[in-house]
């Protein structure tokens, strides 16, 4: 009896082991799928993750107008290869930049007729340089409206807004648009202390062609307001005017602002850009300092110039590096 009940016990204990084998194994193999499934799924997230994010940071660094910065000497040996006459000139100034001003790198800027204007505001913003002094006094979200009415100019409406041609009555509520985004970016971007995150900032807005091209209006229009004010003392004659104005009203083609406005602002973005003395303006209404290094100037007097030439010393610096006068790059120190 005990002989066939210990046997008994075994078979039931075998039995039991191969049910409990046989679940096992399908368990394991179960798991083993299980664990290869989930595995090919994380490589092939992993896989669109890297694409998307290859996609957006190629999108965004094709719609970056100002890029990331490269080396200044490698960036002037690509550019200037050859044994032309110029391109020795540009690479020996390029050398004179790194070794004498240690500038080591440029950022380049999108070659268009805003450059200029993109390449002044993005130092300003991207520095966290505040707004000017008679900026903080004023409300410049007022000046179309006190143009247009106050002053009578109803010449404002023959505006041009850059590539866009004359807006005619709706120019007077584009223009307000404008200063409500030169003055809400301005302000945001100028209050924000850490330096990464206001370079964030910067490179998001300088990727919104819409955005920027309203903040380089809005600065136009400033030039043009500053233009009439300077023009109206000059008939009253109230005070005196920084020579500036005077040398700008005293072409033929500014001699008042109309003239001014028709002749060079609404040029500029389509067809033109800021020629010297207009540059000489705008660091004087921004109140910053601009140092431009002329390439094709090397080696004379006129390689590196100030604007305007005369300046607070309160002022902030910033610099632009240009081949021709025409289209301009960010050195960086």
């Amino acid at each position: 009896e005990v002989h066939s009940w210990t046997t008994a016990t075994k078979q039931s204990l075998r039995l039991v082991w191969q049910k409990v084998k046989a679940q096992l194994m399908l368990s394991m193999s179960f798991l083993v799928a299980v664990f290869w499934y989930c595995r090919r799924l994380y490589g092939f997230l992993a896989q669109l993750l890297k694409r998307c994010s290859n996609y957006l940071q190629r999108k965004l660094i094709r719609n970056l107008s100002v890029l990331t910065e490269v080396d200044l000497l490698g960036y002037s040996a690509r550019e200037w290869k050859g044994e032309t006459k110029q391109a020795k000139l540009m690479r020996e100034a390029y050398e004179e930049l790194f070794w004498s001003y240690h500038i080591k790198y440029l950022r380049q800027v999108r070659r268009d007729n805003y450059c200029v204007l993109r390449a002044v505001l993005f130092q300003i913003f991207s520095q966290g340089i505040p707004f000017p002094s008679w900026m903080k006094e004023r409300d410049i979200l007022k000046l179309p409206e006190k143009l247009l009415y106050s002053q009578g100019c109803n010449w404002i409406q023959q505006y041009s807004f850059g590539p866009e041609r004359y807006m005619g009555p709706n120019a007077f509520g584009k223009l307000r648009k404008c200063m409500e985004t030169l003055k809400t970016n301005w302000t945001e971007i100028s209050a924000t202390k850490d330096h990464e995150e206001r370079g964030n900032m910067c490179n998001t807005l300088f990727s919104d062609e819409s955005k920027e091209h309203k903040l380089y209006e809005a600065i136009k229009f400033i030039m043009l307001y500053e233009v009439v004010e300077a023009y109206e003392q000059i008939k009253s004659r109230e005070e005196p005017i920084h020579n500036l104005f005077s040398l700008l009203l005293a072409r033929d083609s500014s001699s008042d602002p109309l003239s001014f406005m028709m002749n060079h602002l609404n040029s500029i973005g389509d067809s033109l850009c800021l020629d010297q003395v207009e540059l000489c303006l705008l660091g004087y209404l921004l109140e910053v300092k601009i140092r431009v290094y002329r390439l094709h100037r090397f080696n004379t007097e006129e390689f590196q110039v100030n604007y305007p030439d005369e300046y607070r010393r309160e002022w902030n610096e910033i610099s632009l590096l240009t081949e021709d006068d025409r289209y301009y790059h960010i050195p960086l120190f």
